[in-house]
Parts: C-alpha cells; structure tokens; sequence
C-alpha cells in the first residue's frame, strides 16, 4: 500500500483538517470516540469549562495501558507565510503538512489505527486499554487532563501504564523517549521605587538601580548540579518590564518575570526560600507571585513500561532510544503522580510549534507498528 494512502495517514489527515485551536476541540474527540466505539470501547465525554476531554476504556481489569494526548493546536502564525493553508493536511513528497502534524494529532492516529489492529489481533486479550485525550494541552491547562485524573482518582480507576504521545523524537524516529520531565515553577518580582523627574533623582528612587545587583546575584546562583535522570535546575528571567515610556521619568516600580525548570534535587518550597535568602540582603521593598505549572516526576529504566517501549522499538526500527527529561512540561506531569509509569514517546519534534509544521509519513507508518508492539508487550507478554 502507498505509504500516504494507509489508515494511519487517512486517520491523521482528517483530524489535521480541523482547525482545532486551543481549546476548542471542534469535532476531533468525536471522530475518535466513534472510531473507538467500533472497537467496543466505553466512551466518556467530560467537559469541564470551554474544554473538552474525552475518557474512553476496552477492559475493566489491570493492567490498564493508557495512550494520552491532546487535540488542540497552538495558533498558526501569520497564514500567508505558510507552504500550503495550515489546516489542509497536504502531503508533499514523504511530509505530512499542516499544524498539528508533529505536536500531536498524527500520534493520535497512530494510536488508534495500532489500537484497532492489536484488538483484532487479540479480542480476548488481558488487561485494558484506555485513551485519554483533551483541548486544554497548549493552554492554561486546568481544565483538561488534571480534572480527568482527578475524576478517575474519585471512582478509584488506577492507571498502570501512560504513553504519552507527544513529540520525543530528536534526529530519527525513535532515538529518544521522554521518562520524565522537569518541574516548572514561574514567579513574577516586583520591586518598589518613587516614580520622579530624571532631573531630580534624589527626590525619586530608582528601583532599576536597586534592582540590578540582586538580578545578578540571583542568576549567580548554582542551585544543584542534577542528578542521574535530571540536568542542573535552572533559573532563566524571561521577562523584565519598567517605565513609563518616556525618557525624562524614573519608573515607581520594577516588575521581572522568571521561570525554575527543577529537577527533583528541589522542591517549590525551596526555591521560594532559596531566592528570598538571596534578595534579603539588599534590602528591596518588593513583592513576589508564584505560579506551579508541575512537579518534576520520572520513570525509572528499570520499569515496565520504558522495557516494553524500548524493545518495540529495537523490533520494529533496530535499535534504542535514549532517555531524556529535557525540554517543556506535559499532560504527563498530571498523570505521574497518580503512580502510573508515564512516558512521552512521539514522532520529530525539528517543526513543531513553527510556520510549515509537518511530519514524515514512513514515520507515522512506522510509529503506529512501534505502538501496536507496546501493546503486545504489555498486555500480551505475560498471559
């Protein structure tokens, strides 16, 4: 069969045609749970708010192996400077183009199409299968995945196994999966002056001079040096705003924006402590805001899960992966702390988030034989 022809690629395409932006799921949830009940699955929808999230279960005894992802796209971008119409899926050569392509509809489809082979395969087989997808990834993400976990934490429904289905893969499919990632912990420092007449600085107080000494010592810190599954903590000031726009007036306030990605050598708690002990000697008037985007979490090398992902890979594509914890958070923080093994394994991530996002069609094919092997090593290996 012609690789752009296969149901993978005809499943990816009609879910890429919806211009399903953030968190408007617009139809896609449906085209799964329909595609899903023909397999007998038990579909929930569960809207929370604007988004939508569905839950859907083959099985009703362990272990249960759950595929994750989101529907939702981030915006295109100025429409004029893409290749072809961002919503309109165009196959170019061996590339899948459209938004969502990469970042994650087309795992999407992958799941499902390995799904729908593994229950012809094996009607009978043990343990359950369950997809959990939601709008509200690439938004503020309190409405999404965490209510599901919470509502399935309610009726005690444990999840075993999480496959994540974003985009892991650096140079070739399958060279590294995500076994963890790291906590992100934002805050937002303000520190006070006396707005005032550049002319007449001592009857103002400038709360940039203040300011500066204890930026630099803040970002002087070394806060850990890692460990096994993790790279050092790092602090990074992403944004820092004074001012009224003029240039004869000293500003009343100081307002910087930064961001922790911690490993699990830190807790939220202790870098709050850690960056007030380091502001104190300067005495600033200053107030700071905290905002937990997630915890770090990590599953070990050693688990079920990684092994099972792992040798599908070697089987299917011939060798490896790697394990990672770098890059951004993901659903998969909600999930990990349940105390399901949680990985993130996916096609490229070169184009995601980007003008021409898109991904390989022999990687999709590819990607869909590699989940379709997962499964047999988890539910099958061992009946």
């Amino acid at each position: 069969m012609n690789s752009s022809q296969t149901p993978t690629i005809q499943l990816a395409q009609q879910l890429l045609r919806i211009d399903s932006v953030t968190p408007d799921d617009k139809g896609c949830q449906t085209i799964i749970a329909d595609y899903l009940a023909k397999l007998d699955f038990n579909n929930e929808s569960m809207p929370f708010g604007e988004v939508t999230n569905l839950w859907s279960r083959r099985g009703q005894t362990g272990p249960l192996v759950v595929f994750a992802g989101h529907t939702d796209v981030v915006p295109t971008g100025p429409v004029e400077k893409w290749q072809y119409p961002p919503f309109s899926a165009e196959i170019d050569g061996d590339m899948l183009c459209a938004r969502g392509a990469a970042d994650m509809k087309s795992a999407i489809a992958c799941f499902m199409v390995a799904t729908e082979r593994f229950v012809k395969d094996y009607p009978n087989h043990p343990g359950s299968i369950g997809f959990l997808i939601t709008s509200d990834e690439e938004g503020p993400a309190v409405n999404g995945t965490v209510k599901v976990i919470e509502t399935l934490a309610a009726r005690q429904e444990k999840i075993d196994y999480c496959l994540v289905g974003e985009p892991s893969s650096d140079k070739k499919l399958g060279d590294s999966i995500k076994n963890g990632r790291r906590g992100s912990l934002n805050a937002t420092l303000t520190i006070k002056g006396v707005q005032g007449h550049i002319a007449y600085p001592q009857l103002a107080d400038n709360p940039v001079h203040k300011a500066l000494p204890a930026l630099a010592a803040l970002t002087a810190i070394e806060w850990d040096q890692g460990n096994a599954y993790f790279p050092p903590t790092s602090l990074q000031i992403s944004n820092v705003r004074a001012g009224t726009g003029a240039t004869n007036v000293i500003p009343g306030d100081l307002q910087v924006m930064f961001n922790f990605r911690f490993s699990t050598e830190h807790t939220p708690e202790s870098l709050k402590a850690g960056v007030e002990a380091c502001l104190a000697p300067f005495n600033l008037d200053y107030e700071i805001s905290w905002n937990l985007s997630g915890l770090p979490f990590v599953t070990p090398a050693e688990g079920e899960l990684i092994q099972a992902t792992s040798d599908a890979i070697a089987h299917c594509l011939g060798y490896r992966p790697t394990l990672s914890t770098a890059g951004g958070t993901s659903d998969g923080r909600f999930i990990a702390p349940t105390g399901a093994e949680v990985i993130e394994f996916g096609p490229l991530n070169d184009t995601i988030h980007k003008l021409n996002e898109r991904v390989s069609l022999s990687d999709l094919n590819k990607l869909t034989e590699v989940y379709y092997h997962i499964l047999i090593n988890l539910l099958m290996k061992a009946a």
